[in-house]
């Protein structure tokens, strides 16, 4: 019996011992990584249950996307108004069959660097699209190439701690291929905004800011 409470007091304490060391936490909180979750997993998380709080986060992102909006991008709203969704042509980001982000798709990127200022703050999904030019294996890997561009260029620019970069070739056509004009409109990048547990928690608290940083 004694033994027998000896080696679970043992136990205890190498899982207090796991718990209190600084790797331990880190490997904690990253039990669900983002860059390990599909493009569907990660539109559809974190999810906000809260009727109030998905209203705050609803009417910010509303006027985040009117913003953007008078920016001249191509925007929508899903998932009950929670999730922003930029459009931008990959003809404005590279030249034909390049994979080298041009300056004039720098310029266009640009203004999106704000939504990063605050880590955890939002979640941002990069996914590049192709035409069905070329083989599946050619599409893929040049969407591969230019989603990982763009993903760079943040990283130089900012930070990508919370940015998930997704290649999805041919695979996810606006229309059909079959003319140059419908072509065009299916090569393009998506930039998916969604609302993560900063935004959430500061609905909680009943304000949206995402210049307020918050305090670890």
């Amino acid at each position: 019996m004694h033994a027998f409470k000896q080696t679970h007091l043992i136990i205890a304490l190498m899982a207090a011992f796991w718990l209190l060391w600084p790797g331990a936490l880190s490997a904690k909180k990253q039990a669900v990584d983002i860059y390990d979750l599909s493009l569907d997993e990660n539109l559809d998380m974190p999810q906000i249950h809260n009727d109030k709080q998905a209203a705050k986060v609803q009417d910010y992102q509303y006027d985040v996307a009117v913003k953007l909006k008078k920016q001249n991008f191509d925007v929508e709203l899903m998932r009950d108004n929670e999730v922003i969704v930029v459009t931008i042509p990959a003809g404005q980001l590279f030249g034909p069959n390049d994979t080298i982000l041009s300056n004039l798709g720098k310029t266009s990127l640009k203004p999106m660097l704000q939504y990063l200022q605050n880590p955890g703050f939002y979640k941002m999904l990069l996914v590049m699209h192709s035409d069905n030019t070329g083989s599946d294996a050619y599409t893929l890997e040049l969407t591969r190439s230019r989603v990982n561009a763009v993903f760079d260029w943040f990283e130089d620019n900012g930070t990508v701690e919370f940015v998930v970069p997704y290649a999805l070739g041919d695979t996810d056509p606006l229309v059909d291929n079959n003319s140059m004009v419908n072509r065009k409109r299916n090569r393009r990048l998506e930039i998916y905004l969604v609302p993560d547990n900063v935004m959430i928690n500061q609905a909680k608290k009943g304000k949206i800011n995402i210049k307020q940083i918050q305090k670890q």
